[in-house]
This record gives structure tokens, sequence and C-alpha cells, in this order.
């Protein structure tokens, strides 16, 4: 097995440091004290993450350029959806909260670039797309979506609510989740790109939240919403023997990106918990035995073999997406660890600094609160647990729930 990062991606991850170090680091402070206030700093840098995403054969740095090839490829590949991971752990590595907020490489522009057809990506290609899927009753169950679309001849009408929409204020459309028949079940449940400005679209508030602070949350309602019938992505029609697949493959690609912010995140804490500890003479000596060092240094072996693990699935589930392989299990064992892993080693941090890792001084404190939402959005620990034992057990999702 070759683990190294494969030579024609080098530059694009090395660019990525950078923008992390030299952009995302000096500014993450900043806007975490200042919820909601928008990053100009990050107009350029976008313009630039264009320019090098135009300038690639689809193996853009962002979200979204991720595609998934329906038929497996000839050789091994390795292509957008590992460029993706590996530039967003990067970024991670900088600040989760300003990679989120970068104009169009948002999980909406990811779910356009799943599922469109040619035309809708001439048309929705270049704009900055969020994801609009959970709702006041309604969180890790998808299929409990209570938003309605109603065809009204080449229009639907949307009606609902939607709430933590990442981007919901600053994206120039939003990918909404809705439902065609709500008698029908899972089975009806579609997507449609809804642009800003669209009437009957309404960003009710934003919220207020315990991390990614750079990046604004929102709630947005939808009364008698008419959107075109041509904003749909995928197909039209209610495929009862498909049941859900279609919209979940959004999933499959977008999960292992969120698991690959997580990566990045925690070893931002790693390295900088091991910077900080040598100051104070203690550093790890891995040629000496788990038993026979000192509790904090092997507190940090452990959180190091757990972010390798974590690191090594999600590159597993791109990997897989890249050569047109089924990847729904790996994309959720990748998210599952890697959220749960970021959590508990960035707090691990934290005490392991003690004053120095929960005050303001480091950024520390900051990035065990960023962590959370990593193991929460793009579905919840235990659901990731409950479709991993669906694919083992050859489960469907009435037989298991």
């Amino acid at each position: 097995m070759n683990l190294e990062v494969p030579k024609k991606f080098r530059p694009l991850v090395n660019q990525a440091r950078q923008v992390a170090e030299n952009v995302f680091r000096p500014i993450s402070r900043k806007y975490d004290r200042a919820e909601h206030a928008y990053p100009v700093e990050l107009d350029m840098l976008a313009a630039i993450m264009d320019g090098m995403n135009d300038g690639t054969l689809g193996e853009g740095a962002g979200a979204g350029k991720l595609k998934q090839d329906k038929k497996k490829a000839d050789g091994i590949v390795n292509s957008t959806n590992m460029t993706t991971v590996l530039g967003l752990q990067e970024l991670c590595w900088g600040d989760v909260g300003l990679s989120l907020t970068l104009p169009r490489q948002g999980l909406g522009n990811a779910a356009i670039a799943a599922v469109a057809n040619d035309e809708q990506l001439a048309r929705f290609g270049n704009k900055w797309a969020a994801m609009a899927i959970t709702e006041p009753g309604c969180g890790s169950d998808s299929a409990a979506i209570r938003t309605t679309a109603v065809k009204d001849g080449d229009e639907y009408v949307l009606n609902g609510e939607k709430i933590y929409v990442t981007s919901g204020e600053r994206a120039e459309a939003v990918v909404v989740w809705a439902s065609l028949d709500r008698n029908i079940g899972r089975a009806a449940i579609k997507s449609f790109v809804v642009e800003k400005g669209t009437p009957g679209m309404e960003v009710v508030r934003l919220e207020k939240k315990l991390g990614i602070k750079a990046s604004d949350t929102a709630a947005i309602t939808f009364t008698d919403c008419r959107v075109p019938a041509a904003n749909l992505l995928g197909s039209p029609e209610i495929n009862v023997d498909q049941g859900f697949a279609g919209v979940m493959q959004t999933f499959d690609n977008t999960r292992p990106v969120v698991a690959a912010m997580a990566v990045g995140l925690a070893k931002a804490a790693l390295d900088r918990s091991r910077e900080l500890l040598k100051e104070y003479g203690i550093s790890a000596r891995y040629r000496t035995s788990i038993k026979n060092s000192s509790q904090i240094e092997a507190q940090l072996y452990r959180y190091e073999a757990d972010w390798e693990a974590a690191r090594l699935l999600t590159l597993k589930a791109a990997w897989m997406a890249d050569n047109g392989m089924p990847n729904s299990k790996e994309a959720s064992m990748s998210k599952a660890k890697a959220g749960r892993s970021a959590n508990a080693i960035t707090l691990g941090c934290v005490e392991l600094l003690g004053s120095l890792g929960y005050s303001e001084d480091e950024l520390l404190e900051k990035w065990a609160r960023d962590s959370k939402i990593l193991d929460i959005f793009e579905g919840t620990q235990q659901i990731q647990q409950l479709i991993i034992a669906r694919r083992l057990l050859g489960k469907s999702s009435a037989e298991l729930r």
C-alpha cells in the first residue's frame, strides 16, 4: 500500500497549507469574536481558488468540484474526491469556520456536482450554494422532512422551514430538501436549487453558536416559494423501489469531506500541543514504550493513533468514490471516526495544557469548541453507526431503526 500523497496533488496541498497558515490563522480569533461578520479577507482568496479549480481537469480544491462517477474506473484513480479531502484537511488545520465560509466551496455545491445534469451544472456550477436539510422537527432523520414541494405547471411550490443552514445568508443559492408527497415517505424526498432573492424565501434569523462562529448559520422559511421545475436535482419521478438512494448519494460525497475537516482540526490541536509541551521539557520519544512514558506522553501517543485511524478511513472513503466504488458504509465510518476523534483530541489537548489550553491566549480552546459540530452535522455519531450497522448486516432502514 502506497499511503503517500500523490505527487500531482502535492502543490495543491502545499498551497492549502499556506492559506491555512498565512490567511486563516492570523484572522481566526478575530472572526471567532465577531460572530456573523463577513470575513472580507476571503474574497480575493476565493477568486484565487476558482482559478486553481478551473486550471485543472476537474481536480479542484473545493467541495464544489466533487463528482462521484457511477462507473468503475479503469485502473487506479486519484481524482476530485481525494484532492478535496486533502485540501480541506489542510485548510481546516487553519480554521474550520473560515473554510466553511469560502465562496463557492459549500456543501450545496457538492450536492449539485453529485447529481446535477449538464444543463444544471452550467447554470449553477459557478454559484455559491448552501445546503438546507435540517428542520425544527427533523434532525438526524432526514426522511422525516416536512417541507413540501407541490408541482404547479412548470414550477414547484415550496413551503416549510429549514434551520442550521451553513452559509444560508451569504450563499447565492440553497439546495433545499423537500417532499413531493409526504404520504409516500422517504422515496418522495427530492432536492431543489432555490436562488437567493426568490420570492417566498426568507432568512429569518442567524444562529449564535458554540463554535465555527466565522461561518453564518441561518434559519430560512419558504412560503409559497415558486421554483422552476428545471431546478429539481436528479429525477423528478418517485421511485419507491429506489427509495431515498438518489438524494442520499450526496452524503456519500460530503461525509468524507466533513471527516477531512475533523482530521485537519485534530491535527492542529496535536501540533500545537506538542509545541507547547516541548517548551516545558515534555516531548514525544517514540523509541520508548508507552509503559515507560509519562502520562502526558502516553496520552499523546493514543491521540496520534486515533488521529491516524481517522485519516486513513477518510482517505479510503474518498479513494473509493474516485474509483466508482459504492462507499456509503466507508463514508459513514470515516465521518463517525473522525468526528468523534476530533472532539476527543481537541478536548483532551485542552486538558493536557491546563490553564494554557483553556484560555484565549491559545487557539486550543477555540478548536475544542469548533470540533463539536463536526461530530453532529452531515449526520450525528448515532446515525452514522446505524448506517454502518445496516450495511454490515444487510438490513434496510425499515428493518433496522
